[in-house]
């Protein structure tokens, strides 16, 4: 059985890539993944929030202390740092690219073009096959146009993708007027895929100190049915790599998405919850289910329910709330 797919214009062995998480932040966990069948990595974060920060620290104690002796006027001490995280970062990619087999995808996470140019040139020369742009926007500007926050996602590919040869995927939120048409915009731009979709965590009020809090909760089964749905009229309608993240828990979940057209399946909130292991019995199960119904390949089956193969294609596009409710 020929379980290989193509994405970003590499050939995987099969379509199971863990996403960006903590397991890539440590050789042993990335290894067990390999291990396990993981045909390709994508690395943790690199978030401009943190190099911004960092920027910030440095240029404290580089510019703006005051020694109070004139003698003393060259003497700039540095923070206790053991490397920058930019320079952390870039060794555990080194570190990942010398330890595995599998292609390692770096990821940026941020929302402007500005010193993104430089970080990914540095991710490229370190050896990474390709990069994950994670374009985490919230458009909280209430005097802020749609248009205007597309044209920011626009122009930051833009800037990084006119610099580098590697392939780059946009990771995007669903939160478009029209998904179907920002995807198309981000492949004239030149982005070489798209993954759908980003998940935005939502913070919380503690009730005692009223304050703003953090809120991680993991993704369920049911979330994937979105990715699924705008995979399903991407297929062949758009010429990139189309990758689903968000909610695939098991074989089930990543079958769907195939058969909607995806070319891999990203895995994340699983893998956390039962292990790196956990991914060999996904794939057993993918497996099984494809020899049970005599595919020979991924390849075969990939898209033969999307819209375009479906038997009724206009369920992918109306609300189905009768229906629902029906089976209620």
């Amino acid at each position: 059985m020929d379980l290989s797919t193509q994405y970003l214009g590499l050939t995987l062995k099969n379509p199971l890539v863990p996403s960006a998480s903590p397991l890539s932040r440590h050789i042993d966990s990335a290894k067990s993944l390999e291990d396990a069948g993981a045909s390709a990595l994508v690395m943790y974060s690199l978030f401009e929030e943190e190099i911004r920060a960092e920027d910030e620290l440095f240029d404290t104690f580089l510019n703006n202390q005051d020694i109070g002796h004139a003698e003393a006027d060259s003497y700039r001490p540095f923070p206790d740092m053991n490397g920058s995280i930019t320079d952390n970062y870039l060794a555990q990619l080194n570190q990942l690219k010398q330890s595995l087999d599998i292609p390692v995808i770096a990821s940026l996470n941020g929302v402007s073009s500005g010193g993104w140019v430089d970080h990914a040139l540095e991710i490229q020369q370190t050896g990474a096959d390709a990069l994950e742009l994670n374009i985490y926007y919230v458009a909280a500007d209430i005097d802020e146009s749609g248009e205007e926050v597309e044209q920011r996602y626009i122009d930051t590919l833009k800037a990084v993708k006119c610099r580098l040869e590697i392939p780059v995927i946009v990771k995007i939120s669903p939160y478009f007027s029209s998904v179907a048409n920002m995807v198309r915009r981000l492949e004239s731009a030149g982005a070489d895929g798209v993954s759908l979709f980003n998940r935005f965590y939502q913070p919380g009020i503690d009730l005692e100190s009223l304050d703003v809090t953090p809120q991680l909760q993991l993704s369920h089964s049911g979330e994937s049915l979105l990715a699924m749905r705008w995979i399903a009229m991407l297929h062949n309608k758009v010429d990139m790599t189309l990758a689903a993240t968000g909610g695939i828990h098991n074989a089930d979940d990543a079958m769907r998405l195939l058969l909607a057209g995806a070319d891999v399946t990203h895995l994340c909130a699983t893998l956390l919850k039962n292990s790196p292991e956990y991914l060999a019995t996904i794939l057993e199960q993918m497996q099984q289910w494809m020899e049970e119904r005599e595919y020979e390949s991924v390849e075969q089956l990939k898209g033969s329910v999307s819209q375009q193969h479906a038997a009724d294609p206009a369920a992918y596009e109306r609300a189905n709330y009768i229906e629902v409710l029906r089976s209620m």
